[in-house]
């Protein structure tokens, strides 16, 4: 038997992986676009529930009415709306903001829509309850307020980055009355 020199084994593997993969790769997507074993199952009716959510515009109506109310007094903030389910719809860093206001913002507004409750009402509950602090993505400090509609929390909005925490949620309440006009 005859020895192959070096390039031709290198070129006869490397023919021997494509052929491999290309089997490989035909065979997985032939199995991709099988259909389903069994089709999809519809649920009894009164098994789920509708919820109302804020619009991107109207969250974006909110951030941006807060984000003024602050610069009309030359606080630099930030504000973010979350939706039901703590989800963020929309950020707005103010201008000279710091750098901590962005995840401050975003928690304090999770914080407002999980409890319903503003986040200043929520900071005086840890003196009862400190454990409610390590719950995640929590953050109880004043600048967070709820938006509910039909009596159920549907977001939250968040301020940070104001010298107090009072300010923030000042800022965060001119939000959510932004929504109201």
């Amino acid at each position: 038997m005859k020895n192959l020199s070096r390039r031709v084994r290198v070129a006869t593997g490397a023919a021997a992986l494509a052929v491999a993969g290309a089997a490989a790769f035909g065979t997985a997507s032939a199995n991709a676009s099988a259909p389903a074993a069994s089709p999809a199952v519809s649920v009894a009716p009164g098994a789920t529930t509708a919820s109302t959510h804020l619009t991107v515009d109207a969250a974006t109506r909110a951030a941006q009415a807060a984000l003024d109310a602050a610069e009309a007094e030359n606080q630099r903030v930030t504000v973010a709306v979350v939706d039901r389910n703590g989800n963020t719809v929309v950020t707005l860093r103010g201008d000279g903001a710091g750098p901590q206001s962005y995840e401050s913002a975003e928690r304090k507004a999770f914080t407002a829509v999980s409890w319903n409750a503003p986040t200043s009402e929520l900071a005086g509950r840890l003196a009862q309850t400190p454990n409610l602090k390590d719950i995640p993505g929590t953050l109880f400090l004043a600048g967070g307020v709820p938006v509910t509609a039909h009596n159920a929390p549907i977001a939250g909005i968040g301020v940070a980055g104001a010298p107090s925490g009072a300010a923030d949620e000042k800022y965060a309440r001119a939000g959510a009355a932004a929504l109201g006009r």
